[in-house]
């Protein structure tokens, strides 16, 4: 057996062969699987005939001969080895496991790994990608919110959120925290949920204010926000053990506006997410003010925190709360220098996410390393500027640990997803190793993180069914994603009185 060790916070994995040398081997770095000479990944099994997700007869499923990155520290990383998954569950992850009655998927010339997890996208803007690629806040504000999405239908929401979610998929994100700020009535909202639910993702439902023409949400007279929640709960979410959960998204705005949100979302048990410390609109002292009221508990995520006070830093770590940080938007928008190197000095580790679409590329793998690079540029600049003591580098691992077990803690389902443990749902990613862009492979987890992108996923496992095959969707309708798409936006270009021109 090749077994890698760990190589964060000194844990290694539990084998003797591993904790023997200091150092890994170059064998150990490389983590390929060249025992074998198929190039192509294949499953074996009539799961194609199936709709999205589906798997053969309810067979249990043996990844096989992969190169496997658990990101539990305690089970460590394998050179090769198999993964099982029965019901819907990992069962076993070692060498040589046999499971003759199994549908096989070859994981050679693979990297198998826990999905990435996204904590924070707006996916009811789905349907308009691109549409302000050079564009500040303020002009996202006025373009995005109150132009487009105050005259939002809920079949526009639905085709949003769906696009978004199979895109998520098709790029290695198995589960995502939509930021649902889309609400001007309750169709709107059953539209977001339903849309989610058809994709196969696994989805957290945070439930938003409504759009409106002049920013004023709290006064949208079709908007049912925040005590719709308790329908929402009753009606679809009355389990947080499924695939898509419930999650309140606060508005920013005074503590008067606030409060009665979090109230609603722990009145039926739901955890919050509220963007903060965002450019010159985050200097308020806002956390301090909510401290005040008693409102911060470890039920919450907040989201790109870029500048907070040194108190309002303290008063998320003491409260046990979660952070969100997409560093390539608030770079981007003005948001603020994202606070990577905060988050950690803090003691938080932080979790990853892309945010908008309309601006940003829905690639994960871009965002770890953007904050990869943005954390050391901040550490040579204090050495240059004469810092006799200066934060350590950021580590691969750790980055891809932000993209995966942080972001499933800060997404309420540590307990299910984010490593590749035994007892844990099987939402798993397969990565192609034999592409240009990373081959000859010399080191598995640097190639995920500096080098890869959507072009290396090739297979893709939500709670253990297969949503994504040699390198396409499954049982995805193109043709008419497409159609759904061009109609939704024209709708609402012609809605929203705005000349579609596309150069």
């Amino acid at each position: 057996m090749t077994h890698l060790r760990s190589t964060v916070g000194g844990s290694f994995c539990s084998c003797g062969a591993c904790n023997s040398s200091p150092a890994l081997s170059r064998r150990q770095f490389l983590c390929t699987t060249a025992a074998t000479a198929v190039a192509a990944a294949t499953v074996v099994g009539t799961a194609s005939a199936q709709q999205p997700g589906a798997t053969a007869s309810g067979r249990a499923i043996l990844i096989k001969g992969g190169c496997v990155l658990t990101l539990d520290r305690t089970i460590g990383d394998f050179e090769q080895a198999d993964v099982l998954i029965e019901s819907g569950k990992i069962s076993a992850v070692r060498p040589n496991i046999s499971a003759p009655n199994a549908e096989v998927i070859d994981g050679s010339h693979m990297i198998v790994m826990p999905g990435l997890i996204d904590t924070h996208r707006h996916m009811w803007q789905g349907i308009l990608r691109n549409v302000l690629p050079d564009g500040s806040l303020d002009d996202y504000i006025a373009t995005v919110q109150k132009t487009f999405g105050a005259k939002y239908t809920p079949d526009d929401v639905y085709a949003g959120d769906y696009f978004s979610a199979l895109g998520a998929i098709d790029s290695g994100v198995t589960c995502v925290l939509d930021w649902s700020h889309i609400h001007n009535t309750p169709e709107h909202t059953d539209a977001a949920v339903k849309a989610l639910s058809d994709s196969g993702a696994r989805a957290v439902f945070g439930y938003g204010n409504a759009q409106t023409i002049d920013g004023r949400w709290w006064e949208a007279k079709g908007s049912k926000y925040p005590n719709d929640i308790a329908r929402l709960r009753k009606q679809y979410f009355s389990s947080d053990d499924q695939l898509v959960t419930l999650y309140l998204a606060a508005p920013s705005g005074s503590p008067e506006q606030i409060l009665p949100t979090f109230a609603a979302a722990r009145d039926v048990g739901a955890r919050i997410t509220i963007h903060v410390g965002v450019g010159e609109r985050g200097r308020v002292g806002l956390l301090e003010k909510l401290n005040a009221e008693k409102a911060l508990k470890s039920d919450t995520t907040y989201i790109h925190c870029c500048t907070l006070n040194d108190t309002e830093w303290k008063l998320i770590r003491d409260t046990g709360g979660t952070i969100s940080i997409a560093g390539y938007v608030e770079t981007l928008m003005g948001h603020g220098n994202p606070p990577i190197q905060k988050a950690i000095d803090t003691g938080i580790r932080p979790s990853l996410s892309v945010d908008v679409e309309t601006s940003v590329p829905n690639d994960f793998f871009q965002q770890m390393r953007t904050i990869f690079s943005l954390q050391k540029n901040e550490v040579w600049a204090r050495r240059l500027a004469g810092d006799k003591n200066p934060p350590k580098f950021l580590t691969v691992r750790e980055v891809l640990e932000f993209a995966t077990i942080e972001g499933a803690r800060a997404n309420g389902l540590d307990r299910k997803i984010g490593t590749l443990t035994p007892g844990k749902d099987a939402d798993i990613i397969l990565l192609r190793t034999d592409r240009l862009n990373v081959m000859p492979m010399n080191n598995a987890v640097g190639a995920v993180v500096t080098s890869m992108g959507p072009q290396n996923v090739d297979t893709v496992l939500i709670a253990g069914k297969v949503m994504k095959r040699n390198g396409q969707l499954v049982g995805v309708d193109f043709g008419r994603l497409v159609r759904l798409g061009d109609e939704a936006r024209d709708r609402l270009y012609s809605n929203a009185n705005v000349k579609n021109v596309r150069l």
